[in-house]
């Protein structure tokens, strides 16, 4: 590659990371009204027949909107809390769900220069009025939504009766492993069949959990008994003039399961029956305070949630006769290992809420189970990380230095290679040739250097992978890292808006400490050499404002590596002093005459 390609690799590279971090602020997407339904679905779901599937009143995901769950209430609020060594939850009249869940073992934030204890709570579907598995239809469904809510003797009943003879009937009981066992019945109290419209029933609201939480990370999730799907109101074009999509539809009557989340948590909604849709709509938050605002210069102005609902379609309900549909609904962290529980007991597989799937998932799955293993050995989450570091590197450290070597010997073969290029400049074909078997009888291989490098990219991305949702490490210390899922950051600068992250920095230390070391490749003029010497100032740009974790690991990667490097050319040069290492190399094939 001449220096003409890496200079437009580079600048193509630093514009695309340009283009994506300013592109969402210069047009960014177009909210709509909270769960506003067209008139084209709140008609069709009034009076529907048996058998109708109102999914498909549009195949259109754009065109789609949720079913209008009715205005709540606005006179006075019956509360009722239920609450066990996990979380407490608490449960209103005004719509028939639970209104919020407070995780009794997780703050609502890490915050990093607060003296005093934080006593506030992680709380699952806030900034809403939304309760979840609130039920949405036609006003013959919905009513006023002001429900009866009390205590029973396994849980929480909410009752109202609807207009035209309908009674809906919610029970929820409280479970293990954050989970609540809910039933929800609808009985024809009339001596003449109903038309049951289409339902909806409310999985929740994904907002961040703080003004510092990353937006990217908030999203739906749903289960077809296949394939995990998900959706986080981004499109391929969704920078672009604003059209990035705001409502969302999927599923054909093979909904499992629907969860709305953010980085750590999730509300996850599992019915019995698999539902016949899953439908998402794009909301606006009401934004931080002026004091939020003023502790946290880099805090979200806008931020936005996704309200999410499941949707069946709309049948016949016989006289005194009821239809009854139970759901599991899980609200809590997300724990890998409660996951793989819950997905085991369930056969649902809810552990796709993680995150892990594919190839690269695969190696995120593993880290993860190696740093919670190496945790219980070691003192804090920061060392397991090391110590996977550690680990890492000694399965690799045979050909790390095997990639060395031949990096020398390719550099003290480069005289010869470059007597062959110049004999065979104008025969391309012959040239290659010649080089690839004087390569051969010298033993080298221009993969020898890339290699090492190739087989860690899917570590690399596995470990950012599973450090972007373990909730292992929010909270997690290290010196003066107060949380490693976060960035370092110690303060920011007056004026200039610009967080001052150490480990970043002493990453990009070691990166270019490491660059200096390494063997340029043959061929390369001194121009280019100093493009790739100074290569790594670009990863630290991209990975300034990555979690602590992430750095850390890149970090101890390359100082092991750095000492790798000293360890194999001490090494060399002692097994083969004033040559180090090099073998003796056969020359170009003589021409015979």
């Amino acid at each position: 590659m001449d220096r003409k390609s890496i200079l437009i690799l580079v600048g193509s590279f630093a514009l695309y990371v340009l283009w994506m971090v300013m592109a969402p602020k210069i047009w960014p997407p177009k909210p709509i009204p909270n769960w506003k339904a067209t008139n084209q679905l709140a008609q069709a779901t009034n009076g529907v027949a048996t058998g109708t599937n109102v999914a498909a009143i549009s195949a259109n995901t754009n065109a789609v909107a949720p079913i209008v769950p009715g205005p709540l209430p606005s006179g006075p609020e019956d509360l009722v809390v239920l609450s066990n060594s996990l979380a407490r939850y608490t449960f209103t009249s005004r719509g028939g769900g639970f209104k919020t869940v407070e995780l009794l073992n997780f703050p609502e934030s890490v915050d990093c220069h607060s003296k005093s204890p934080q006593t506030n709570l992680a709380t699952l579907n806030t900034a809403t009025s939304l309760p979840l598995l609130a039920v949405g239809g036609s006003d013959a469904l919905v009513g006023d939504a002001a429900f009866k809510v009390e205590r029973t003797a396994s849980g929480v009943r909410a009752q109202k009766i609807l207009p035209g003879g309908l009674v809906l009937e919610k029970d929820f009981a409280l479970a293990s492993n954050y989970l609540v066992y809910a039933t929800v019945r609808i009985s024809n109290s009339t001596a003449q069949p109903i038309a049951l419209p289409a339902q909806e029933y409310s999985v929740g609201t994904a907002t961040p959990m703080g003004p510092l939480d990353n937006e990217q990370n908030v999203g739906v999730f749903w289960y077809n008994g296949a394939k995990e799907q998900q959706w986080a109101g981004r499109s391929g074009m969704s920078c672009v003039g604003g059209t990035a999509p705001t409502t969302y539809s999927g599923g054909n009557n093979d909904v499992v399961w629907a969860a709305v989340h953010n980085q750590f948590f999730v509300v996850a909604l599992m019915p019995a029956q698999p539902a016949t849709q899953v439908i998402a709509n794009r909301v606006d938050l009401p934004p931080p305070s002026r004091e939020v605002m003023a502790a946290n210069p880099k805090a979200t102005a806008k931020p936005f949630g996704f309200q999410t609902g499941v949707f069946y379609s709309g049948t016949n309900l016989p006289a005194n006769a009821a239809i009854e549909r139970k759901f599991i609904i899980y609200a809590g962290p997300k724990e890998n290992r409660r996951l793989e529980l819950i997905a085991a007991e369930q056969k649902n597989n809810l552990d796709a809420l993680m995150g892990y799937s594919g190839f690269i998932g695969w190696f995120a799955r593993a880290l993860l189970a190696a740093m919670n293993g190496l945790h219980a050995l070691v003192p804090s989450y920061a060392f397991a990380i090391i110590a996977i570091t550690v680990i890492i590197k000694m399965l690799f450290w045979p050909l790390t230095a095997a990639s060395t070597r031949s990096m020398k010997r390719m550099q003290a073969l480069q005289p010869q290679m470059k007597a062959l290029q110049d004999k065979y400049k104008d025969d391309p074909a012959k040239m290659n040739a010649k080089l690839m078997q004087f390569m051969k009888e010298n033993k080298v291989s221009p993969l020898g250097g890339c290699l090492p490098m190739l087989l860690q990219i899917p570590v690399f991305f596995g470990f950012y992978r599973m450090i972007q949702s373990a909730i292992e490490l929010r909270g997690a210390q290290f010196l003066w890292v107060c949380d490693l899922s976060r960035p370092d950051t110690l303060f920011v600068l007056p004026g200039l808006n610009v967080p001052v992250n150490p480990l970043p920095l002493i990453m990009g230390v070691t990166m270019l400490w490491q660059a200096r070391l390494t063997p340029a490749s043959p061929g390369m003029d001194p121009a280019q050499q100093k493009i790739m010497r100074y290569m790594p100032l670009m990863f630290l740009f991209i990975l300034y404002n990555f979690s602590a974790g992430l750095t850390l690991y890149w970090t101890v990667q390359n100082l092991l590596t750095i000492a790798q490097m000293k360890l194999t050319r001490t090494k060399d040069a002692k097994s083969s002093p004033g040559t180090a290492g090099a073998a003796p190399v056969a020359g170009p094939p003589k021409r015979r005459r």
